[in-house]
């Protein structure tokens, strides 16, 4: 995979081993975790340790992709054959695979750790794009959770095709909020995606897209009160700024945090602690011959 502007940059690829449209702001927190931060979706649950456990992941192969040419994209495409494969592989390895968990009040930095069958997820998340709705689908099925979708996170640049001789960016409104119920009736859809789609506007210039980032960066910190296992199915140049914003680093093209299509990267943030990088790009769910 290369880097979609033809920038230089360095890639940090680890194997361990324009605003968009808003989530609906339910309640704000009541418990001793309480954060003034309005949170996407978000449900009070008394017995949060104000810790949050993120699973960034990113969609199965799309067509695009795929691609030898770049002219030859499309605005929103769906995943491809191999890409189903990978989002069944993957749905399954977050439920019954094994993952590694500290032990309960062991010291920071120690090995002591217990095997856990399945992730334990409690909360799913994908963008409005077709690709990543589509990735979500086999997991929802496997861990019995309704995916919420979660404007934001869509793909860096939003909805838009490069058009004409000159290349021009041409922006296109995403699906509408009857296009995606049709396919998948039981996602949970906030307001903000209505008849008339969720985009409707030019390309997304880099400045607001690493806003956006840091928009969800301090959403996803402020779930800590609220959420305890969280997967998010996004997109591999937004998981780039995306991690930028949650480490605290510039959002320039010095370092790029690359993705494989369905790689895992776990990120622990606790409440006024630091945040805790636990694995990058993990991808021992797929066999060679899938990767993407």
């Amino acid at each position: 995979m290369s880097n979609c502007c033809g920038q230089s940059h360095r890639v940090v690829s680890a194997r361990l081993s324009e605003p968009a449209v808003d989530p609906p702001q339910p309640a704000r927190i009541t418990t001793a975790c309480k954060s003034s931060h309005p949170l996407p979706w978000g449900k009070i649950n008394p017995e949060a340790r104000c810790r949050i456990e993120l699973f960034i992941i990113r969609h199965a192969e799309s067509g695009n992709n795929s691609l030898g040419d770049n002219r030859a994209r499309v605005v929103d495409p769906s995943i491809t054959d191999l890409g189903q494969r990978q989002a069944a592989i993957l749905a399954q390895h977050l439920a019954t695979g094994s993952t590694q968990d500290l032990i309960p009040g062991a010291a920071p930095g120690s090995a002591r750790a217990v095997p856990r069958k399945g992730y334990g997820i409690t909360s799913l998340y994908c963008s409005p794009m077709l690709r990543s709705l589509q990735t979500a689908h086999p997991i929802k099925e496997a861990l019995g959770l309704l995916p919420k979708v979660w404007v934001d996170i869509h793909e860096r640049g939003g909805m838009f095709l490069e058009q004409g001789e000159d290349q021009e960016s041409v922006g296109h409104p995403g699906m509408t909020r009857p296009e995606i119920l049709a396919k998948y009736p039981d996602y949970q859809l906030p307001p903000g995606i209505t008849g008339e789609g969720w985009w409707n506007r030019g390309r997304e210039d880099p400045a607001t897209a690493a806003g956006r980032a840091i928009r969800v960066a301090e959403d996803l910190a402020a779930m800590s009160g609220t959420e305890e296992r969280v997967a998010i199915i996004t997109h591999g140049a937004f998981m780039n700024i995306l991690f930028k914003a949650l480490l605290d680093q510039l959002p320039g093209n010095h370092i790029y945090y690359r993705h494989n299509n369905t790689g895992i990267s776990r990120v622990s943030i606790r409440k006024g602690s630091a945040t805790e990088v636990i694995s990058l790009n993990r991808l021992d769910h797929l066999p060679s011959d899938l990767v993407s």
